[in-house]
């Protein structure tokens, strides 16, 4: 059982579940319950980032609760949490939560008055009829300035003071600690959808001066991160460009977003339930890389692993700038906010490409965006390397990355996406059966191929040994039961066989493919050893993939295979180490088994690396 008390000015109610209103939770302790919920309501905005202001009874406008964790101080708002048991008098632990209020607040007319309304809660609905509300546009198709030539909103410019009345105000008002701002900023935003139709200017300067109306948002422009000019207070007109129409229903949302800024990012991970010794193992990886390590904590990640299926990270660049940029999957898990939210802010830029149409596949999670090395294939270099994505047969039919982010890959131009065939597998994603790692030779670089053909030959190889007894998935730790079986038995195993040379077939076709697309040769691919299994007609893998792994500079985070133990070692970390380690390589191997691989996922999976731009200047390619 718990009880939960709240400061003064800070009012703390239970929702005991979904069927039953909220009670005040200050009037006895509570069992814990599945559906169980505390809300927390402050009665004002903080005065600074310490607050000791005890709030009078005063009431605010609608507005977003933000929480910053504190320092404690002797006499904060807080929500104190004490946790008791029925056959002890005291409580058994305390836990407090220190509360910074700022309230946020986007208005407009919406009840159609003249006057920006801050007291209407539901601004999420538009309603119909004398009873009404919601804000309204004008279409701004007239021409108030007769020296133009077009209509007012067919350019993205104030010509004359009239063309403001043709325009909706819209306000954004803050409440709270100056402070706040010293490492958090607003951005004003819209989806690509709602961009398309209006245009949203922001008043920056001297009233009666058309050059004082800035565009800020709308058409190729999804957010903006408000300058505090007016410290509380910022005004925006807002016009609309277009009639509803098929395809366009007349609806426009934009929104506001409080971004925590402090935070750089490195290696970035998601920490969930059951993943706290992978995530101690990827730590101890990056700091012998020598890389900054970012945690997107459950609260945020929401029990979404798969962090580098969200998102990719890469750069834009300019002559006099390079800032990184974050390309967020149109997957859109319980992850989706994270890309917006966390790393979104100065100097790191965001952008997603969604389909309007039609659903979204395995394929469009990002563990199957990956990119090569510099090459030179058929006469021609690629010296920022070439995108490849997964996707189906030439010709056939079956799961494809949706169109929009294929189109988006093209257009880039200077990493032209090379497409794999991926539609064997039950996940779909390129990095499930390939890497690259670097070279002191060569190339500078080896591709690793996941392949059957070599783990049936190491196998066959330890039998002819007289180890054919040894153990697979032996001293695997997790809640589920994982049965162990021989190399004679894998051996045996005739339909597990004949599936894997399919898969081989698959991941030759792919071989080929590379080879031509990528200029490489046999001495520039490594074979390691792996086997799939066949679930629901799609391969997966069989162990731990040992090329699904997270790759810093020389340091390889890969998947422990629990494979047979021989003599001491698993007879397949030692042919991946003997493999890779003469090029320089340091291999760890990394337990992801029960929350990574048994959920059909592994190392790199759960894992996001932003790292260097090309030294090369993309503008000095010819595409």
């Amino acid at each position: 059982m718990f009880e939960v008390y709240g400061t003064p000015g800070v009012d703390i109610y239970i929702s005991p579940s979904v069927e039953r209103d909220r009670e005040r939770a200050d009037n006895r302790r509570w069992h814990f319950g599945k559906g169980l919920e505390i809300i927390v309501v402050m009665n004002s905005p903080s005065n600074d980032l310490s607050d000791s202001h005890i709030p009078q009874d005063l009431s605010f406008g609608v507005g977003a609760l933000g929480f910053s964790w504190l320092e404690p101080g002797p006499i904060s708002l807080q929500v104190q949490i004490s946790y008791h048991s029925s056959r002890e008098p005291l409580p058994l632990a305390y836990a407090v939560l220190y509360l910074t209020c700022v309230d946020i607040s986007l208005d407009c007319d919406l009840n159609c008055e003249g006057r920006q309304n801050t007291s209407f809660v539901d601004k999420r609905q538009w309603v119909w009829g004398p009873g009404g509300y919601g804000a309204i546009l004008l279409v701004n198709c007239d021409r108030d300035n007769l020296n133009c030539g077009d209509q007012d909103n067919y350019d993205q410019h104030v010509h004359c003071l009239q063309d403001l009345e043709d325009m909706s105000a819209m306000v954004l008002r803050t409440q709270g600690p100056a402070a706040l701002f010293d490492d958090h900023r607003l951005v004003l935003h819209t989806s690509n959808y709602d961009a398309k139709w209006a245009r949203v200017f922001h008043a920056y300067g001297p009233e009666d001066s058309c050059e004082a109306y800035r565009h800020v948002l709308g058409q190729d422009k999804v957010a903006y991160e408000v300058p505090r000019f007016h410290k509380d207070k910022e005004c925006f007109l807002v016009e609309g460009l277009s009639f509803p129409d098929a395809g366009f229903p007349g609806l426009i949302s934009f929104h506001v977003t409080l971004l925590d800024v402090s935070n750089e990012v490195g290696v970035a991970r998601a920490n969930v339930r059951n993943n706290t010794c992978f995530v101690d193992s990827v730590a101890e990886l990056a700091r012998k890389a020598g890389c900054k390590l970012t945690v997107c904590p459950q609260t945020e990640n929401r029990n979404d692993r798969w962090i580098q299926d969200e998102m990719e990270l890469g750069y834009v660049q300019a002559p006099h700038k390079t800032f990184p940029v974050v390309f967020d999957s149109p997957r859109n898990g319980e992850l989706q906010d994270f890309p917006y939210k966390r790393l979104l802010g100065p100097d790191f830029g965001y952008v997603t490409r969604e389909p309007q149409d039609r659903p979204v596949s395995g394929l469009d999670s990002f563990g199957n965006l990956e990119v090569s090395p510099p090459v030179m294939a058929n006469g021609k270099e690629y010296p920022l390397g070439r995108i490849l994505i997964g996707g189906n047969l030439p010709g056939s039919s079956g799961r494809r990355v949706t169109q929009v982010v294929r189109d988006f890959l093209h257009a880039q131009r200077v990493q032209p996406p090379v497409e794999l065939f991926v539609d064997w597998l039950a996940v779909g994603h390129v990095d499930e059966f390939l890497s690259f790692v670097s070279a002191p030779d060569g190339k500078g670089f080896r591709m690793l191929l996941a392949s059957p053909g070599a783990c049936f030959k190491l196998f066959q190889e330890k039998k002819r040994q007289g180890h054919g007894r040894a153990l697979l998935f032996k001293g695997v730790v997790g809640n589920k039961q994982v049965n162990t079986i021989s190399i004679n038995q894998v051996l045996s195993n005739e339909n597990l066989i004949s599936y894997n040379k399919f898969v081989q077939s698959c991941i030759d076709w792919n071989r080929e493919v590379l080879k031509q697309e990528l200029g490489l040769t046999e001495q520039d691919i490594v074979d390691i050893p792996q086997l799939f299994k066949m679930e629901r007609r799609k391969a997966v893998a069989f162990f731990p993939d040992l090329v699904n792994m997270l790759v810093l500079g020389k340091h390889l985070g890969i998947p422990k295979p629990f494979g047979p133990v021989i003599n001491g070692h698993c007879c397949l970390e030692e042919k991946v180490r003997s493999l890779l380690e003469p090029l320089g390589l340091h291999c760890t191997f990394i337990d992801d088994f029960t929350p990574y691989h048994m959920l059909h996922g592994e190392v790199h999976c759960g894992t996001n690396v932003r790292r260097q731009p090309f030294s090369f200047k993309w503008w000095h390619m010819v595409p």
